[in-house]
């Protein structure tokens, strides 16, 4: 019964969050703020993450090709395949429902301890719209960050690859090259659409509706943690049933 409650708060807060628009030139100033927050606070952890790990899936794919038979441009192809169908637009994204998705909920839970929240209300503010769409609009540059990660992982790759002394520039871009689909990038930037919305709605969710004080500003934290991550995982599946079967 608890589940089927959190839904329909979940619902009718994105009801109220596209009713009673705040003043235009006030939500543009707050959209920019979200993005300098949000999306450009973020690149740093995003570009170092990706680049090491696409060295590693470099390695790791590397000495596992023991069979002589096998071309060595299989690193730049397995490199390119794992980031950008998986590593940039998936696991990037949880990494971002812990640093993003726990700002958004303790920022706006701390607003509802100290009842600014409530303040909003009283003078006729659709809190919600003014708390949670200018995150929505900011994380909709979502997917330049997965763009951007997705270049610093291949390149990660690269190195890791040839001054490794793994393969050659020239066998590792012969990989990269080989078969490539673009639908997979379709296919890519459209999770990551679906997670940019998920990591927007759901911290906002878990922080609005939190009750209690400081302390359970901290819970509300940890348990949107949880819900963003297994609702990445699950629109993940279901996006790749749909665009990939």
């Amino acid at each position: 019964m608890k589940y089927i409650r959190d839904i329909g708060s979940y619902f009718l807060m994105l009801k109220r969050v596209f009713s009673s628009f705040t003043k235009g030139s006030v939500i543009k100033e707050l959209i920019f703020k979200e993005i300098d927050d949000l999306i450009i606070g973020s690149m740093g952890i995003v570009a170092f993450i990706s680049f090491f790990v696409g060295g590693v899936i470099a390695i790791q794919t590397a000495l596992n090709l023991e069979n002589p038979l096998i071309p060595k441009s299989l690193i730049g192809f397995a490199t390119r395949q794992s980031i950008i169908l998986e590593f940039a637009p998936t696991f990037i994204s949880i990494i971002m429902a812990g640093k993003v998705g726990s700002f958004i909920t303790s920022s706006i839970g701390s607003m509802r301890v100290t009842e600014q929240i409530d303040a909003l209300e009283v003078m006729g503010i659709n809190s919600l719209n003014y708390l949670v769409f200018p995150k929505l609009a900011a994380l909709m540059l979502y997917p330049f960050v997965i763009a951007i990660a997705m270049f610093l992982g291949i390149m990660g790759g690269f190195i890791a690859g040839v001054y490794g002394g793994f393969t050659s520039a020239t066998e590792f871009v012969a990989g990269l090259q080989d078969s490539f689909n673009p639908f997979h990038l379709t296919y890519a930037f459209t999770k990551t659409f679906v997670f940019a919305f998920i990591l927007a709605t759901v911290p906002s969710w878990q922080g609005y509706f939190m009750k209690g004080g400081a302390l359970e500003v901290g819970k509300a934290s940890t348990n949107s943690f949880v819900w963003t991550s297994v609702l990445i995982i699950l629109s993940n599946y279901i996006v790749t049933q749909l665009l990939l079967s």
